[in-house]
This record gives structure tokens, C-alpha cells and sequence, in this order.
């Protein structure tokens, strides 16, 4: 099935992992998906590495029945932005919907902190591996894989595994 103009957000904050962010972003724009990069204001931020991200809507203005999936990006911006009740809501409300979620890295804090990890498989950067495993989750040490709507990947060097996952999930939901 086509992507072509349904609407993902990707969440960042200060010391996202860019390469985590930049290269799904752009793969899901050859799909022809319409990328939001939503963030709690429009300051343009600064990722792990240096590189600068320009926010094009705040996370405020996201809405679940508006999105087709989220992706969320690891590095250090996940242990910030769990503590903003307005993306651990989307967030949990993105999967009650049974859209799908990209997870990646650190990513998986997010998840534990919208309550989607408990009793089901996951992975990420082995520096979240027993955060996930005292919320409940089955840690998995695979690059990638999908469990129903969520997407998961391990880190950096795994995006391409964790790219064609999430576009075999978001073209199966489409």
C-alpha cells in the first residue's frame, strides 16, 4: 500500500540522536509521507552531535486521530521529553489506536513512561536494558524487530534494519 501523504511525527529535544532522527525522517519522505518534526517549542534545537534541528510544530498541537504513526528518536532527548505528560498521553494514545511507533535507542524510555512496555518484547540501547525490564518489558537483543503497531531498533548502527521494519509495519497499516 501507499504512504504517500499520510502524516508522521518524529519527537525531539535537546541531544537527540540525529542520525536517529535524519535518516528515518528521510526515508519516510521517499515514501512520500508527510513529516512532522514536533517538539515542545519551535526553538530550533541542538542534537547529541551538533547538528541543529529546526521543530516544525509544537508537540502541543500534535493529535492522535491526526497522525498516522510516530517515530521516536533516541539519544538523550527521551529522558526529556518523558516528562511531559502531553507526549507520554500521545504516545499512549498513538498505541491504543493500534498505530504504529518507531522506537529506537533510548527511545525506549518514552515507552516506559506512556505505559506501552509491560509484558511485551523490546530493546534498545543496552543502556535502557534494565529500565525496560523493571517496567515489565522482555528485553530483546535483536537489531530490530515489530511487536503488533510498535517498531523497535537497537541503536545507530541498526537503522537500517529498524527502516525497513517500520516501513513494512506502516505499509501493512495503510
Amino acid at each position: 500500500m501507499t504512504l504517500e501523504g499520510k502524516k508522521v511525527a518524529f519527537l525531539v529535544a535537546e541531544g537527540v540522536e540525529e542520525l536517529e532522527y535524519f535518516v528515518p525522517a528521510m526515508r519516510l519522505q521517499e515514501e512520500g509521507m508527510i513529516v512532522f518534526t514536533a517538539a515542545m517549542d519551535l526553538t530550533p534545537i541542538k542534537g547529541k552531535n551538533g547538528l541543529k534541528i529546526k521543530p516544525d510544530t509544537n508537540m502541543t498541537d500534535l493529535l492522535a486521530d491526526d497522525l498516522f504513526a510516530l517515530v521516536l528518536p533516541g539519544g538523550w532527548a527521551p529522558d526529556k521529553l518523558r516528562r511531559f505528560k502531553v507526549v507520554t498521553d500521545l504516545i499512549a494514545k498513538m498505541n491504543q489506536q493500534g498505530k504504529v511507533i518507531g522506537i529506537i535507542c533510548h527511545a525506549g524510555l518514552l515507552a516506559i513512561s506512556a505505559k506501552i512496555v509491560d509484558g511485551k518484547p523490546g530493546t534498545g540501547s543496552m543502556g535502557i536494558k534494565d529500565d525496560m525490564i523493571n517496567a515489565g518489558a522482555q528485553w530483546v537483543d535483536k537489531a530490530a524487530f515489530r511487536d503488533g503497531n510498535l517498531v523497535w531498533g537497537r541503536v545507530v548502527a541498526d537503522i537500517p534494519d529498524f527502516n525497513r521494519e517500520l516501513v513494512a509495519a506502516l505499509k501493512e497499516a495503510a
